[in-house]
């Protein structure tokens, strides 16, 4: 197993896959270096000596500028560099894609919800939304009603048992031996039971919107859930609205009828100011949520190809292999369901930010790589108008692991999505309609951007962390996948699949990608389920424009 890494022929610093003492020798480049300080495995070293306000190449692209002279074999820090990126803009494309051998998945299927408009859910769920945050309190009281009743109850690996705690405290033990006392027991096997067993759940979101702020949050949100109604995974969905709100309801049957104007799914719109009283509007909407129940379940699963497949492409909590191991695996995958048809849907616009060009060049159309240098160029002058520009994207946590600039976390990020054309450009909620590649305008923000995805149509989500993100999404399976062995073996319990195997030599992106493709596939059938669907983590937050990276 090597211990540095050049990833691209240009580079002029190396990457450590190993911790590093100073005074050691570490190959790079033509030879080996000495190294002058200590270097933390997943950061990089100089592979040459650098003088005050020379360019740092990574990934083949800018991602730094020197602050200063940075002898060869020292740590590429955020003390000695600053972010840059290059310029970019519409120009030459280069449309050619050695695409892979799928001949091993041609034939392959998937066992889905097949909807009348012609898509398939990996999942059959019923949504129970509300238009404006006056209606929060109200979801929460249906969904006490109903989840147990109907057997839908997340099941639980582990208990901690508090009964002990107060017994304790009672009989006047102090905080020491209470901090001593082991409270962790072997979790429940709840038996399910369920009333309907065809229906995977019912997924009750809450949000902070839909009144006050600025009218076009809004306008967003409304087409935001119209994308949720629409989404393959849902069968169908209640709408609990107060009356009053910005969010009308005429706004979501806009939204509604725009992205699925034949829509024959069933809804059902309850507006609390024109009921008789709270009691009355809630047992409405738990009968109506039943009848609609009811119909859910009539639809079995049966095989679909697997370009019906949407694939959101998403990283969070990552680290200096992010790019190195489980995005790029991730982005063999989405080229293999690119080749069979399929549909990916690269987000995280901020996290884009240096590989624009690379991108725009393999966008199919000049209209396409217009909107996408539009809103990319447009994203961020809102984002410093704010005080806060891309540059300042990387989170502490990226930086103490080897992410120091935006530019260096955006050239790993990216390469989630493959190397395939880009068919399509979004900006947030628009609807991924074209087979391919889709570039979507969300945050880096980790929810916010898985949010904007299913949004979209995404019917699975992959999640790359190096860090460890316990975060899902309440209708797509959202698999986790990690970039390193240390994360895959402390939390084990959130990470579905590890991509950590290719540093340590065991795999390449290539298998690892076809690992990853099976798993999918396995989990679109319904035959396993992601840890954050066992861990009952729903993750729902819409987008306010401009406020976040």
């Amino acid at each position: 197993m090597a211990d540095t890494l050049k990833i691209h022929p240009a580079d002029n610093v190396i990457v450590a896959l190993r911790d590093f003492r100073a005074g050691e020798s570490a190959a790079g480049g033509n030879g080996s270096i000495q190294l002058l300080e200590d270097i933390p495995i997943k950061h990089k070293f100089a592979e040459r000596d650098f003088q005050e306000g020379e360019t740092i190449i990574m990934y083949g692209v800018t991602v730094a500028k020197t602050l200063r002279v940075v002898p060869k074999g020292t740590r590429i820090s955020t003390e000695n560099v600053v972010h840059a990126s290059s310029d970019y803009g519409v120009g030459e494309r280069d449309l050619r894609w050695d695409a892979p051998d799928v001949s091993a998945f041609r034939d392959r299927t998937f066992l889905g919800y097949h909807r009348e408009d012609g898509s398939v859910g990996t999942r059959n769920y019923w949504l129970v939304i509300p238009l404006v945050f006056c209606e929060n309190r109200n979801i929460s009281v249906i969904e006490a009603a109903m989840v147990e009743k109907l057997g839908y109850v997340t099941e639980r690996e582990f208990s901690v048992d508090v009964d002990t705690l107060i017994r304790q405290y009672r009989e006047g033990s102090s905080a020491e031996d209470i901090l001593r006392t082991d409270v962790l027991r072997s979790g429940e096997e709840i038996q399910r039971n369920r009333v309907f067993p065809r229906v995977d759940g019912i997924k009750f979101l809450t949000h902070q919107g839909g009144c006050g702020g600025i009218r076009q949050d809004s306008e967003a949100l409304c087409r935001l859930l119209a994308g949720y109604v629409n989404n393959a995974n849902v069968a169908g969905a209640t709408v609990l609205s107060l009356g009053c709100q910005n969010a009308q309801i005429s706004f979501l049957r806009e939204a509604i009828d725009r992205i699925a104007p034949d829509s024959k799914k069933p809804l059902y719109i309850l507006e609390q100011q024109q009921s008789r009283s709270e009691r009355d509007f809630i047992a409405e909407a738990v009968k109506v949520t039943f009848t609609g129940l009811m119909q859910a379940n009539a639809i079995e699963r049966k095989p679909a190809p697997i370009s019906k497949l949407t694939l959101g492409l998403e990283c969070g909590g990552s680290d200096g292999f992010s790019g190195i191991t489980a995005n790029p695996a991730l982005g063999y995958a989405s080229d293999l369901l690119v080749a069979l048809g399929g549909k990916t849907i690269l987000s995280e616009f901020p996290e884009l930010n240096g590989v624009e060009q690379e991108l725009v060049n393999r966008c199919t159309t000049d209209e396409l790589a217009e909107k996408f240098v539009h809103l990319m160029r447009t994203y961020s002058k809102r984002a410093e108008e704010v005080g806060s520009a891309f540059s300042m994207n990387p989170s502490p946590g990226n930086i103490k692991d080897g992410l120091i600039t935006d530019a260096i976390k955006s050239a790993g990020a990216a390469k989630k999505g493959g190397t395939s054309p880009v068919t399509d450009v979004l900006d947030y909620t628009e609807q991924a309609t074209r087979p391919g590649l889709n570039l979507l305008c969300t945050p880096g923000n980790d929810v916010e951007s898985t949010t904007g995805l299913a949004g979209s149509g995404a019917n699975l989500i992959v999640f790359t962390t190096g860090l460890g993100t316990p975060t899902g999404n309440p209708v797509a399976p959202t698999v986790k996948m990690s970039s390193n062995n240390a994360l895959a073996e402390r939390m084990g319990d959130i990470i579905d699949i590890n991509a950590g195997t290719v540093v340590s030599g065991e795999d390449t992106i290539e298998s690892k990608g076809k690992e990853l493709l099976e798993l999918l596939i396995s989990i679109a059938s319904g035959e396993r389920r992601t840890r954050s669907e066992q861990l009952g983590q729903d993750d729902f937050i819409p987008w306010k424009r401009g406020v976040s990276l």
